[in-house]
Formats: C-alpha cells, sequence, structure tokens
C-alpha cells in the first residue's frame, strides 16, 4: 500500500481525477469547492494538461462537451448554483451519450442560499437536473478516500456506459482533511471508437449528435438509453451496511451525515436500541435490494439528511412504504448532532413498536 498523505476531500478529488488520466479541466470558482480549481490550476500545467477557468459556469460545461467528444477524460466541478447553469450542459452531454465527470460540492439553498454544507441537491442530481428523459451516476464519498476513490470510480463509469457520472458531496467532506492514498486506486481504460478523433480517411467517420427531428428515432434512441440504464441499475448500485444483522431501526444516510448517524448507532445500542444504517454509495442508482429485504426485518427507517426531506421519498419507493419512514433532518448549512439522531432512533422505536 502507497504512503498516505493528508489531504483537503476537494484536493483528494483533483489528484485523484488527475491519476485517473484527466488531462483537461474546465470551471470557475465558487466556494466550497474552489480548491478543486485551484489545485488543478497549480497541477495542470506540470503534467502538460489543460486548465481553463472559463468566462462562466456555462462555458465551463460547453468546453467539456467539446473534449468530450473526443474520448479524452475531461472533468469540472461546482457548488449548487453553479451546477443549475451547467445542467442545459449536462443534458447535451447525456443527449450525445458523452463520459465526463462532473463534481458537485454542495452548499445550502435555493438560490445564493450560503457557503455552508448541504445535501439538498439531491434531486437535481439523481432525478437528472436537466431538461429530457436521462440520468446521472451519482456517487457520494463519506470520507476524503472516498473522495477519491469514487472520482477514479466516476471515470471508469462514466467511460463504460457513455453518461455523466457525478460525485455528490457536501460542503464539509470538501474540506475535511484526512489521510488518503491515491496510488492504490484501480484505473479502468478501454477504447473508445465512437470518439471523434480524425477519420484520416481510413474509417466512416464519427457523429455527435443530441438534435433528431423525426420523433420516432428519438424515442428509440431513448428506449435504448433506458435499457442502458436498466443494466446500470442491475449491475453497479453500491452500498455500505454497517451493523444490520439484528438492527430493529435502520438509518439510510450518506455523506457527513452518515458519519454522524454511526456515532448515533453506538449510542443507541448502549441504550440497548438495535438501530443500524445502510448507506448509499450510489445515489443512482440507489440500493433498493437491500433496503427492501431490510423492511422485512426492521420495524421502521429513518433518513438522516441536510435537506428538507429528498433522500427521505426515494427510502419509502425502494421499501415500499411497508414500514414508516422518519425524517431527521437540519437545513441551510446546519448538521444534526449525534445526539439530534439518537432522539429520532428513540422517537422511532417508541412509535414503532
Amino acid at each position: 500500500m502507497s504512503e498516505k498523505v493528508l489531504m483537503k476531500g476537494n484536493e483528494a478529488i483533483a489528484e485523484a481525477a488527475i491519476k485517473a488520466g484527466c488531462n483537461f479541466y474546465f470551471g470557475y470558482p465558487i466556494t466550497p469547492q474552489t480548491e478543486v480549481a485551484a489545485y488543478m490550476a497549480k497541477r495542470m500545467p506540470k503534467i502538460g494538461g489543460t486548465f481553463l477557468q472559463a468566462e462562466s459556469e456555462i462555458a465551463a460545461i460547453n468546453m467539456v462537451i467539446g473534449v468530450a467528444s473526443t474520448g479524452k477524460r475531461v472533468m469540472t466541478s461546482s457548488s449548487s448554483p453553479g451546477i443549475s447553469l451547467k445542467s442545459e450542459g449536462i443534458s447535451y452531454l447525456a443527449g450525445c451519450d458523452l463520459p465526463a465527470l462532473v463534481v458537485n460540492v454542495q452548499r445550502g439553498g435555493p438560490g445564493l442560499g450560503g457557503i455552508q454544507p448541504s445535501q439538498s441537491d439531491y434531486f437535481q442530481a439523481t432525478k437528472g437536473g436537466g431538461h429530457g428523459d436521462y440520468r446521472n451516476i451519482v456517487l457520494a464519498p463519506s470520507s476524503v478516500q472516498e473522495m477519491a476513490a469514487l472520482t477514479v470510480k466516476g471515470f471508469n463509469l462514466a467511460d463504460k456506459y457513455r453518461m455523466v457520472a457525478m460525485i455528490l458531496a457536501d460542503g464539509t467532506m470538501g474540506q475535511m482533511m484526512e489521510p488518503v492514498a491515491i496510488d492504490d486506486i484501480e484505473i479502468e481504460t478501454g477504447e473508445k471508437p465512437w470518439a471523434l478523433t480524425g477519420t484520416e480517411c481510413r474509417r466512416p467517420r464519427n457523429i455527435v449528435n443530441s438534435l433528431y427531428l423525426k420523433p420516432d428515432v428519438l424515442e428509440q434512441k431513448n428506449f435504448e438509453r433506458f435499457e442502458k440504464y436498466k443494466q446500470i441499475e442491475e449491475n453497479e448500485a453500491l452500498y455500505e451496511s454497517y451493523m444490520m444483522d439484528d438492527a430493529d431501526i435502520c438509518i439510510v444516510s450518506f455523506g457527513i451525515t452518515a458519519r454522524i448517524a454511526k456515532n448515533a448507532i453506538a449510542t443507541a445500542r448502549a441504550k440497548g436500541i438495535k438501530a443500524g444504517l445502510i448507506r448509499p454509495i450510489t445515489l443512482w442508482p440507489f440500493p433498493k435490494k437491500p433496503l427492501l429485504e431490510a423492511a422485512d426485518k426492521c420495524r421502521a427507517f429513518i433518513s438522516v439528511e441536510l435537506s428538507m426531506g429528498q433522500l427521505v421519498e426515494d427510502v419509502e419507493l425502494a421499501t415500499r412504504c411497508k414500514k414508516p419512514v422518519y425524517l431527521c433532518n437540519r437545513t441551510g448549512g446546519m448538521i444534526p448532532s449525534p445526539d439530534e439522531v439518537v432522539a429520532a432512533i428513540e422517537k422511532a422505536d417508541k412509535e414503532a413498536k
């Protein structure tokens, strides 16, 4: 195993992207992800890569489209309102079936909101975000090591399925410093016969396009794309199960709130309440199967999140409303304490008996 280095989450994302073969970064500074761009500005020239601070988020995502069409690994990053500006371009990437990595280190909203951490872009990320029928692969790290590992995983999956992969982290994860090993991360590469690389008159030309004027052709493209999404749901869902073997109360959470939940679970078990955690690592595809299985054993579920209640809806859908689902939340940049989560566990345990 390689030596670990103390890094911020944002820096770990940037260095992991470079290790994954990303030589192109286009972005625009916005708190709390600015360190990603700052790190890339320093490192890219040293490796012969391209860093460009675009004039806007809209310009940055359109630059990503250009590089993605050539088959090169490319990345952009932003925070919540910046991702909203990029959403049209993300839809174009989906419509062109182009792979790219988009990083969202979330802040509170709506509007400009604040610069404190949030998880309130969950709907935007997992339900598409831009116009049209499409999906993003959405990866949710809960440690700095995962910020790095899931960045590489995101590039690998984006290339494998020719679609956008998104790192959905909260501001706490971006600013947190922890030891991280990046050299041990597995990188996957493959041929890209669809890429615009110049034919040299040796092969038929490739076309990258998202416009289909014949409705039956567009319909067929969407059907084909959703067949691919079905394969992803079957094969790529990732999650962590924590103390679920005998759990009566199941917490579902991701990112920083999942770490808080683990502390609350230890306290609850010391009080005699058997609580456990299912942590989605892929927010899309959502790990429905383990939650449905847990619904046959647990008395209740609690969604712990930094929003007004977004993840909670997918928990209800995944469990098919077999058991009650409670919400433990803070918003606006506030983070729940372990004691608040313990109180939610005690309430759910009492009401679900």
